[in-house]
């Protein structure tokens, strides 16, 4: 009897995602969210449709299982269903993705959706272009420069990396590049922040293999480094999801990129201080993130601070042998 009324509640849920599945529309919002999270007016904007309608089309995709919603302060956040292989639907699930990413982008979506994507940069690159010599004090309040910087250093020394060229994206104001520049023959800092890399260079004055380029992730070229880190710089970028497949395309097969981040929180006022886009992540997002990427989760730590913040300190690996997109 139980095993029936499981079976019937199973063949409902995959009835409610049909249904939900079975309008254009709500199939683009799904390919839109193929790597970013929108909000209900950034969508609106995106599809040119009305807020209430698109309010309506997030409901039935988000009672039928395909969206989460995740509130970011005042803001509310809505991103394709994170896949789980306990779900009994998930390989459904997973073939409806993938489906729906083997089809490009209609033009004018793309245009749109890459205008949003652009404004938030913008308004990010904006605040650090202007506020940048308080950025460490500032960065200070959530966690001091050490205390991830350390964890990520004694990953990289666990790890025997061998590759001869690293990449830092996002280096801030330079702290953590001595480090690799004494661990590492060459060292690539990557900012597309010109005041911040400008600041970077000044502390880094001394340092001569240390190559400095002006950008984001997308600049970067396919199988270039060996090892990649990124510190407590996703929160503040438009598309981190984006970030990391960038990254993961850069990297040699066999490659490791470590990541610092926040894990996901409710306090609200560092968007103002401190430019945060995003309110941390959960460790489920950037395993999915770098899975999606063609990365495979390596060790992890979790640092617990005093100020009610959590950090992640992660590690991630390129196979050897990696299906050509």
């Amino acid at each position: 009897m139980l095993e029936a009324k499981a079976n019937q509640c199973l063949i409902s849920q995959l009835s409610g995602l049909n249904k939900a599945a079975g309008d254009v529309l709500r199939l683009e919002v799904l390919r839109v969210m193929a790597r970013n999270a929108f909000g209900v007016l950034e969508l609106a904007e995106i599809f040119e449709q009305r807020q209430s309608g698109m309010s309506h089309h997030l409901k039935v995709l988000a009672d039928a299982g395909l969206v989460e919603s995740r509130r970011e302060g005042n803001s509310i956040f809505y991103s394709r269903a994170l896949s789980s292989s306990g779900h009994p639907l998930s390989v459904w699930l997973q073939l409806l993705f993938t489906q729906i990413d083997s089809v490009p982008l209609r033009g004018e979506l793309a245009e749109r959706m890459q205008r949003v994507l652009d404004a938030r940069a913008k308004a990010s690159l904006e605040f650090f272009n202007k506020l940048a010599p308080g950025t460490r004090a500032r960065q200070d309040l959530i966690a001091a420069h050490h205390i991830y910087a350390d964890a990520v250093l004694a990953l990289i020394e666990q790890g025997g990396i061998c590759s001869e060229l690293v990449l830092e994206v996002g280096p801030g104001e330079g702290e953590f590049l001595p480090d690799l520049s004494q661990r590492f023959a060459r060292v690539i800092a990557l900012d597309n922040s010109p005041v911040m890399l400008k600041r970077a260079q000044h502390y880094c004055s001394k340092l001569a293999n240390v190559e400095w380029y002006e950008g984001d992730t997308q600049t970067l070229k396919p199988n270039m480094v060996g090892c990649a880190v990124i510190n407590m710089v996703l929160h503040h970028t438009p598309a981190p999801a984006e970030v990391i497949h960038d990254i993961s395309k850069a990297l040699l097969p066999g490659g490791v990129l470590f990541v610092s981040e926040l894990c996901q929180h409710d306090q609200e006022w560092v968007r103002e201080t401190c430019g945060d886009v995003w309110l941390g992540f959960s460790p489920h997002e950037l395993d999915q993130w770098a899975i999606d990427s063609g990365l495979n989760p390596g060790a992890s730590r979790y640092l617990a601070q005093r100020n009610g913040f959590q950090l992640q300190i992660r590690q991630f690996f390129k196979p050897f042998t990696t299906i050509e997109e």
